[in-house]
């Protein structure tokens, strides 16, 4: 039986300012949930405000407590039905995440498992890809960042493109020249073109072996996602599907023809329990689902996607990650594995370090 929630919030300063496309930031809030049940703690959290810490408390904290430790698809039903009137999605989606995330590592923790195990497992490890290549960034600092994931042997990368037109042709010329001709090169606009203004872009990263194109209008844009897909340079691949906050949203990209490459974000799309039904979704529509952030978390939840293509390695969480959790895992030639020594997701919030940031 799990006995309750404890939840906090942190927000942590960036290495330097950053922005995409369509949003500058110089912070990155992250809510952490534990829930507990006898000797053990499961270990969930998301990326977003600090309201999602509160909303947790009012409303869901209530519903868990008491609930089967052993069965968090069966919570997150009665979770969902208790935000009703609160609102599903967002904010309410994000709480729902982090909490299914707590439950699902608290199930492996009391089965003395790898998180990993105690789903139905299609893989040992799963491929990653660098990503950050900021468009705050300079040309020098880019260089680095991307060379540098090349040079331990991770065979892809992605940057942010599309806050700055004038620059962003030499700007992937540049990364191009950084990883050198092998590694696989892929952008992100956030959303910050129009459906033309896409069309054209593509025609030029293609120029630099670009074969990946996220988000090149809005992701709510599932007739302009369409209408570059079907258009776009041979063999470049159209990703959205970041902010899909339930399995109706992946339903309706899918259903539309929007993506070669399903994109779905464990820590907004419902938690364990809601990526594996993305993961369905994808498999039953034959399209790759690529797996947005997070990566102590969705290297182990990734094991359990059939149709699994890669994970993003991003820069952000990766720091974040490592700075406040213990048991985070490193890039093995392009993977990451989950060690199956340690139960759950083998993290352990590092309390002391974590208590500089809090922000409730």
């Amino acid at each position: 039986m799990c006995e309750g929630l404890a939840v906090s919030a942190y927000e942590i300063p960036t290495d330097q300012p950053e922005s995409d496309g369509t949003l500058e930031w110089d912070a990155t809030t992250l809510v952490v949930v534990e829930a507990r049940a006898g000797d053990e703690t499961g270990l969930g959290f998301t990326y977003g405000d600090a309201a999602v810490a509160t909303l947790i408390d009012s409303k869901l904290a209530g519903v868990v407590e008491g609930s089967d430790a052993l069965a968090p698809p069966a919570v997150w039903q009665r979770m969902r039905a208790a935000l009703r009137n609160a609102g599903q999605q967002g904010v309410g989606a994000m709480a729902l995440s982090a909490v299914d995330i707590a439950l699902w590592d608290l199930k492996a923790k009391l089965e003395g498992a790898a998180l990993a195990d105690t789903l139905p497992r299609f893989r040992a490890h799963v491929p990653i890809y660098g990503s950050g290549g900021f468009c705050s960034y300079s040309d020098d600092r880019l260089t680095e960042q991307l060379a540098g994931w090349a040079d331990a042997g991770i065979p892809r990368v992605k940057m942010k493109v599309g806050r700055d037109r004038g620059r962003d042709r030499e700007r992937v010329r540049v990364a191009r020249g950084a990883i050198g001709p092998n590694v696989e090169l892929m952008v992100d606009a956030n959303g910050a073109y129009g459906r033309k203004e896409a069309l054209e872009w593509a025609e030029r990263y293609v120029e630099h072996g670009v074969r990946w194109f996220e988000e090149p209008v809005s992701s709510d844009d599932l007739e302009g996602l369409r209408l570059i897909r079907d258009r776009a340079p041979a063999g470049m691949a159209i990703a959205a599907g970041e902010y899909g906050w339930d399995h109706f949203y992946f339903e309706r990209m899918l259903d539309a023809g929007a993506v070669d490459v399903l994109q779905a974000d464990v820590t907004r799309c419902g938690g364990i329990t809601g990526l594996l039904a993305a993961g369905a979704l994808a498999a039953a529509h034959s399209v790759p689902l690529s797996a947005h952030c997070a990566p102590a978390i969705s290297a182990h939840a990734c094991c359990g996607v059939e149709a699994f293509e890669h994970l993003e390695y991003f820069h952000d969480h990766v720091r974040i990650e490592a700075m406040l959790f213990d048991g985070t895992l490193d890039p093995d030639r392009g993977f990451l594995e989950p060690d199956r020594s340690r139960p759950g997701l083998g993290l352990e919030l590092k309390r002391e370090a974590a208590r500089e940031y809090e922000a409730r």
